[in-house]
C-alpha cells in the first residue's frame, strides 16, 4: 500500500511540473491582428549625474498575428525625444524604442511617451522617471598675476 501511495504522489508531482512548464511557455497569448507588448512600461533612470548618458531603451515584441507598425511616438515634453523603428515589425518580431532625456536639466524626471500603432488599442503609454543631480559647481578662475601653484618657479 505504501508503494502504491508513493507511486501516486510521484505521478501527481510529475504531472504538476509538466503543467507548470507548459503554462510557462504560454505566457504570451496571441492576439488577432497586430499587438505590441513591452518588456517594461516604465524605466527608472535612477539618480544620474548632470549631463550623463541620456539614452534608455524600451524593448517590445509583436505578439499579434499581423505585422505591427509604429505610427508615431510623442513625448510629454521637448526634453524627451523618442526614436522608433519605421519599418513594420513582423509577427513574433522584436524591436526597440530609444528615449533621449535632456540630462542637462537638474531635478526630477517624470515624463510620458505615447506610442501610436496600428494595433487595438492604438496608443500605449510609456514612462521615464528618475532624478538629475545639480550641475557641479565650477572652480573660480585664478586672476592673472596672482599666486598660481601650477606655474613654474624659475
Amino acid at each position: 500500500m505504501k508503494k502504491f501511495f508513493s507511486i501516486l504522489i510521484m505521478a501527481f508531482a510529475f504531472v504538476a511540473v509538466a503543467q507548470a512548464q507548459q503554462a510557462q511557455g504560454q505566457n504570451v497569448e496571441k492576439v488577432n491582428g497586430p499587438a505590441i507588448k513591452f518588456e517594461k512600461y516604465t524605466i527608472d533612470y535612477g539618480t544620474v549625474e548632470y549631463n550623463s548618458d541620456p539614452f534608455r531603451t524600451f524593448k517590445f515584441t509583436n505578439v499579434g498575428t499581423e505585422p505591427l507598425i509604429i505610427k508615431s511616438a510623442r513625448s510629454s515634453c521637448g526634453c524627451t525625444v523618442p526614436e522608433w523603428p519605421k519599418e513594420p515589425i513582423p509577427v513574433n518580431g522584436t524591436g526597440t524604442l530609444t528615449v533621449r532625456y535632456a540630462t542637462d536639466r537638474p531635478g526630477p524626471i517624470n515624463k510620458t511617451i505615447t506610442v501610436t500603432t496600428n494595433a487595438d488599442p492604438a496608443d500605449v503609454i510609456l514612462t521615464i522617471t528618475g532624478t538629475v543631480k545639480p550641475k557641479p559647481a565650477e572652480l573660480p578662475a585664478v586672476p592673472e598675476g596672482q599666486n598660481n601653484m601650477f606655474k613654474n618657479n624659475q
